[in-house]
């Protein structure tokens, strides 16, 4: 009888010994033999715009769905539609695994992004601001032969520059005032992303010597506007601007006798031309309304812009008209009216600029010219508080010279950022150098 139990017993011990070692072994061998299944990558398209390049063609160039560019473009009807894509601007796509696309971005213009989703299985639009990072840069320079080369040679310089003109533009004529040495220093916003700057923000602040006489302009928010102002709170906007367009020689002034270049004889030349190349954009001086836009005789396409107090200007020989301008248009000073050309009785391409008061031809230079409102009395002391916050930074910070390239790469401390009294400026946390 014992015997059949002892193998009773090995039996049982065989088959738990083999129930513990079969999960290790399978476990073991299955190591061995299986991998962890393959996941596919997101793929992503990156790149810009180029000339003549449509949203279909770019499908077509990345074998994309066309039938999902039909979707997109119907979630973006309202948005921002996807037939205005420019030249030069950034798109990314960013596609699943099975190649359909599951988000599009495009770059609007420098502020604003375009982005679709894929939501659901389907497609929603929206627009995002970039989130710029503003830091208060300290800048300057002189000039040696006009203000645009004064500045640098980038984009960025040169928009910099053209705002500089457009604030000092009733004090300083920008074509013929300047002298080779004139200096100038501005307190100005920097916006910056996580790659570094990307432009320039507002001018807080400039101060021009122009042959040696000093400019002072100072940025001020009040009843919901703002503007720019000398340190005694007086407006510098004027009535009218000194000069239609920027940064242009002038080719023939205002004369009672001036021998006419192509019909070679002596006749009045009522007015300034200004030389510039074909295309140069035109701005009216002063609010106003359009009263003629058309061709007339020797002064080609021709703009009459009319003014408060008996005022007209005159804009000749355009090559061509800005969107928009017809007979009864309101404008507002400085806006875009036309394009310097050459059209009429012109020997090349410039601009005819007339003035006249109740009919009676002007010479522009020698009007006298009326400023804005000033700052209301009562904000005066808030101005003048911030004025001297910012004279303060004008005495102590460093102005780095236009040509030094590390310029803007150097921006204020907080401690004299804190000056700038009113300033809502966010705060940054790089290095600084100031």
């Amino acid at each position: 009888m014992k015997r059949p139990q002892s193998l009773l017993l090995a039996f049982f011990v065989f088959i738990f010994i083999s129930f513990s070692l079969y999960e290790p072994f399978i476990k073991l061998f299955n190591n061995q033999t299986e991998t962890a299944p393959e996941v596919a990558p997101i793929k992503s398209i990156n790149n810009t715009i180029e000339n003549g390049e449509t949203l279909f063609s770019i499908f077509t160039k990345y074998g994309l769905r066309t039938e999902e560019l039909f979707e997109m473009k119907s979630a973006a009807a309202s948005i921002h539609p996807l037939r205005n894509i420019k030249p030069g601007t950034f798109y990314t796509f960013i596609l699943d695994e099975q190649n359909s696309i599951s988000s599009f971005s495009y770059g609007i213009n420098e502020d604003t992004i375009l982005k679709i989703e894929r939501v659901d299985g389907s497609f929603q639009a929206s627009k995002y601001s970039l989130p710029y990072e503003t830091r208060v840069l300290t800048i300057g320079g002189s000039i040696r032969e006009n203000l645009v080369s004064a500045f640098g040679t980038e984009r960025e310089d040169y928009l910099l520059a053209l705002q500089a003109a457009d604030i000092l533009a009733w004090d300083i004529d920008f074509n013929t005032d300047l002298r080779s040495g004139d200096t100038f220093r501005i307190i100005v916003e920097g916006l910056y992303l996580k790659e570094g700057f990307k432009k320039y923000g507002k001018i807080l602040s400039i101060e021009f010597i122009n042959n040696k006489q000093a400019y002072n302009a100072y940025l001020f928010d009040h009843d919901g506007k703002n503007g720019y102002y000398n340190a005694e709170g007086q407006s510098l906007r004027r009535a009218f601007l000194k000069a239609p367009l920027s940064f242009r020689r002038i080719s023939s002034h205002f004369s009672r006798s001036r021998m006419h270049p192509i019909l070679k004889v002596r006749r009045p030349h009522h007015g300034i031309d200004y030389a510039a190349a074909t295309g140069t954009p035109v701005s009216t001086v002063a609010d106003g309304t359009v009263t003629f836009a058309g061709y007339r005789g020797g002064y080609g396409k021709l703009i009459i812009i009319s003014h408060r107090n008996g005022y007209q200007t005159y804009y000749g020989h355009l090559s061509r008209f800005a969107g928009g301008m017809r007979k009864g248009k309101r404008v507002q000073q400085g806006d875009l009216i036309g394009y310097v050309g050459a059209t009429g009785q012109a020997t090349g391409p410039h601009l005819h600029y007339e003035m006249r008061q109740s009919g009676a031809p002007i010479n522009p230079l020698r009007i006298k010219n009326v400023a804005s409102d000033p700052i209301p009395a009562g904000q005066m002391t808030e101005f003048k508080t911030l004025a001297n916050s910012i004279n303060k930074i004008y005495d102590v910070a460093v102005f780095y010279d236009t040509r030094n390239e590390e310029r803007k790469n150097h921006y204020l401390q907080p401690a004299l950022l804190a000056a700038l009294s009113g300033y809502n400026g966010q705060k940054d946390t790089s290095p600084k150098n100031n």
